[in-house]
């Protein structure tokens, strides 16, 4: 009769603490100034609507303003005030937009 012998391997030692403790960065950065308004989406029944905002806040001709709306998500605006992006996301969204400000 032959013997069998169950040989267990011994699991290696881990390597540390596998970063278990997410360092969380609370840094204060600086306040940020300049905003980006970005066009994330629209409801296609107010796409005419958002064309003509877009187009209207934005100078743009009526073809590019077209193509920007259709090419979602865009930015609409670089470089505005706090305000600014607060108040013209507030204007696009109740045309039926999605905005985020970045």
């Amino acid at each position: 009769a032959k013997e069998f012998y169950a040989i267990a391997a011994m699991g290696g030692g881990g390597g540390g603490d596998g970063g278990a403790a997410a360092e969380e960065e609370v840094e204060a950065a600086p306040e940020q100034s300049e905003f980006d308004l970005v066009l994330a989406g629209f409801d296609a029944k107010s796409k005419v609507k958002v064309i003509k905002e877009v187009r209207a806040m934005t100078g743009l001709g009526l073809k590019e303003a077209k193509e920007t709306v259709e090419g979602a998500p865009k930015i609409l605006k670089k470089g505005i005030s706090k305000e600014e992006a607060e108040e013209l996301k507030e204007k696009l969204e109740g045309l039926g937009a999605t905005i985020e400000i970045s």
